[in-house]
Formats: C-alpha cells, structure tokens, sequence
C-alpha cells in the first residue's frame, strides 16, 4: 500500500510555498559566514584607488531589446571612462520575474552580482535579504545629494527611511486614447476621461455594440499594478500598516476594499455589456489590439509613448491623461506610484573595491548626461530632475509633447506611504493573486468572492514571509 498524498494545494499556493521555502534559504545562506571578502558596511572612500589591476564587475539587468541596446551603450562608455580600472561586464538575465529568481539562488550559492537591477516591487524582499549596501550609507560619506533623484522614485526605494537602492528606469501608468475615434464617436478629443465612470461613458460611444467606431471602447492587460495605481489615486494604501513604508513590515493588504471591489466590478461590467475586451494578461496583446485601433482606450505605462506614437503614426491621432481615478476627481497630491527598477549593490562576497566600483557605475547611470540618453532613447523618466534640462532632453519633449503628462503627473504628486507603493516581501506573488481574482471576475465570476478568496491565500503568504525572516 502506498503512502497516502499530502493535500493538492492551488497553483497559486504551490508557487507562493516554494517562493517562502526559498526566502528561508536565503536569510539562512546571508547569515553564513563562508563568504571570501566583503560586508554590509560602506567600503572606504579610497578602495578603488588602492585597488592594484583592473576590478572587475558584474552587473545583472533585464532590459532586452532597444533598451538593452541603450542601457550597453550607457556601460560601453562608463568602462571607457574607467579603461584599466574597472571593467563592467553587463549581462542580461531576463525579465524582473526571471532575473529576481536568479538572484536568489546566486544567494544561496555565494555567487551574487556585483550591482543587480531589481523591479520595485522586490524592494522588501532585497532589504530582507541581508545581501546589499544601502546607496544612502555611500551617499552619506561623500555629501552626494539624493536630493537630485525625483522624490517620488527615490521614495519608492526608501523604507524606514533609508534609501536602499539607486533608480535607473522608472515609469508611471497613463490612460491612452484615440483622439480620431474620439472625434468620429462625437467626443471630445481635448476632454480625456478622468475616472472610471466617464471613461465607461466614453466607452458606451465609442464601440461597436453601439454602434461607434471601433471594436471596443476599451482594452488593458490584466495586471495588478493597475489595481494598485487606482488604490494610490484615491489616496489609499494597499497594505497595512503604511504599506510597508514606515515602522512593521506589511502584516496584511487590503485585496477588497471598496476601492479595488469598485474596479474590478466596473471592468467585469465593461468586458460583460461589450464595451471592453478581455485580452488577458499578456501586455503585449492589448498594446497590439489599441495600436491596430481595435481599441480606443487603455492603460500602459509612460514606457509606451514612444511605441504607441510610432504605431499610430499614419493611422490616428494619439492622446494621453493622467491614470483615472476610481470617482470624482483626483485630490491635490494624489497620484499614481512609481513603476520600473532599481540598483542594489552587494556587500557579502564582493570586494571593497569592487562595492566602490559598483557605487560608481550606479552614480553614472544616474547623472544627468546618462538619464537624459536613457530617457531619449527609452521613453522611461528620467530619474534625475537635472536631465529634463538639458538641450538634448528638452528638445525630445518639445517633439513628443506627451512626455510632459507623464512629466506633470509624476511631480504634482505628493510622497506619501500610498504613493510609493507596498513593500512587502512577497509582493511579486500577492500582485499576481490579485490578477487571479481580476481574472476571475473578467469571466463572469463574483467578484467579491474573488477577491476575498486570494485575499485569503495571500495572508497566509505574508505570515509565513515575517516568520521566515523575523523581526520587525
């Protein structure tokens, strides 16, 4: 007789078991003491200069394609820069989702990058890892200003006050349109919708169930960032306490408050009367239906200027507004949160000069020079304020003018715990357990139960988390 089986648990309840295992791994791995050289501590100032032959590292990022190609540019001319110094060899490791995975099992083998790019919502976790040199103790030694990194991206990086990390690519969602349809609907063009009531009314216009112009009225990815976005529009924080921001580490998120069960029942209702279509989680998907004018409307981050300007040229007229609010209008200060990746710079392992080198890649990639480059030549915001002043950036703008709603949006909005995020250690899986119940309800099911019920799962995920790594 064979040995009966342990319980079948969800798909989603294996992934976020595996992850924690992995978490529990990995703080035991970052307590060991068989790492060659290096600590937690700020190197000193002068380790690169004492340093003898060339100090060598390792920089993990996920940028593929025409930003992998801007970002090789950026490290091409930093080791120019540094020839028979240092020597930075870039390596891409696939996206966020991939790359964080990586890097956890490069904890667990004592094999970590120099410097890694990771998405904003790994912030907790890298804290928690015990594995990285905080930016603000480098900053602090030399009198940089962190000042000059927009506050709102610096202030996603920052928890208890401490900058962990130095931003590279950041963005922030818009609501896209089709000015032409707009037209053709008898909308005005210049008047956007501002929440989500106004664009379902644009929507009952625009679509073809109703006889407008195009297949549908509207059309986004199923991605839990949106969610999130509409929670930090009304002002509102996911997590408690503070969203990780401040004091204890997230205990809990809030999957349905009235604010996130008001979306998600509004987007059921606009996919079920034919005035939305379901395109699934896959962004590209409705990036594709919106470019084709197959849709009229649809959310997507400030990263798409430049391939829906492109896409439309010739076809339609594009417009752009600031991410909707649930009802009503935004509040002064209100405002969506920062999207994108940042770089964390490894102690354990790594050399004094070699942290000191990573250091001065992360303030390259920062400089205003850099970011106005990367802004020109990837559609990401430039995180420090200082490249929107420069003759290179400014003419970019003057020639893509929709630049300037992501512009304006982004420095009108105050920083605030629900601004900036939630930073808690197992967001990544808690973000996709909200895209469980967004899809859930997008194929006729309750949404309230299926909110409630990953809200359920994800309880037990963030418990077991703070278990794992303890404290507070």
């Amino acid at each position: 007789m064979s040995a009966p089986r342990a319980p079948r648990l969800s798909r989603g309840r294996r992934l976020l078991a595996a992850v924690l295992s992995t978490f529990l791994v990995v703080g035991l791995a970052a307590c060991g003491s068989g790492r060659p050289e290096g600590n937690l501590d700020v190197p000193a100032k002068d380790a690169l200069e004492r340093a003898t032959g060339v100090t060598k590292v390792t920089f993990w990022h996920s940028m593929d394609s025409s930003n992998g190609v801007a970002l090789r540019a950026l490290v091409d001319k930093f080791n120019a820069a540094h020839a028979g110094k240092v020597e930075v060899s870039a390596v891409f490791q696939g996206d966020y989702d991939t790359a964080i995975t990586k890097y956890k099992a490069s904890v667990q083998s004592g094999t970590t990058p120099s410097i890694i790019q990771i998405y904003d919502i790994g912030t907790q976790f890298m804290v928690d890892s015990k594995e990285v040199v905080p930016v603000s103790g480098f900053a602090q030694r030399d009198g940089y200003d962190l000042g000059v990194i927009q506050k709102n991206i610096a202030g996603t990086y920052t928890v208890n006050g401490t900058q962990w990390s130095m931003p590279l690519n950041s963005s922030v969602p818009l609501l896209y349109y089709n000015k032409t349809a707009f037209e053709a609907a008898g909308l005005d063009p210049d008047k956007p919708p501002q929440n989500l009531d106004e664009i379902r009314a644009a929507a009952e216009k625009l679509s073809k169930v109703n006889g407008g112009p195009v297949a549908y009225g509207f059309g986004a990815a199923i991605y839990g960032w949106y969610l999130e976005q509409l929670a930090a529009t009304a002002g509102e924080e996911f997590c408690d306490p503070q969203n990780g921001r401040t004091g204890r580490r997230v205990t809990s998120a809030d999957f349905s408050s009235p604010t996130i069960l008001a979306s998600v029942q509004w987007w059921q209702k606009m996919v079920a009367d034919g005035l939305a279509v379901n395109t699934g989680r896959v962004s590209k998907d409705a990036q594709d239906a919106f470019k084709a004018g197959q849709t009229a409307m649809t959310f997507e981050s400030t990263g798409q200027v430049k391939g829906f300007t492109a896409a439309s040229q010739g076809k339609f007229e594009l417009g752009a507004a600031p991410f909707p609010v649930v009802s009503g209008s935004e509040a002064p200060g209100n405002g969506p949160s920062v999207g994108g990746g940042s770089l964390w710079i490894s102690g354990p392992g790594h050399s004094e000069a070699e942290k000191e080198a990573s250091w001065e890649l992360a303030q390259f990639l920062a400089q205003p020079d850099s970011q106005a480059f990367w802004h020109t030549q990837t559609g990401y915001f430039p995180v420090n304020q200082k490249a929107l002043d420069l003759p290179e950036d400014k003419a970019f703008v003057a020639k893509n003018p929709l630049f300037t709603v992501a512009i304006d949006s982004l420095n009108k909005t105050d920083v605030s715990p629900a601004t900036t995020g939630c930073a808690a250690g197992p967001m990544p899986q808690m973000r996709k357990a909200l895209e469980d119940g967004l899809e859930r309800a997008l194929i006729g099911k309750d949404p309230a139960t299926s909110l409630r019920k990953v809200q359920e799962n994800v309880a037990e995920s963030v418990e077991s988390y703070n278990e794992s790594v303890g404290g507070s």
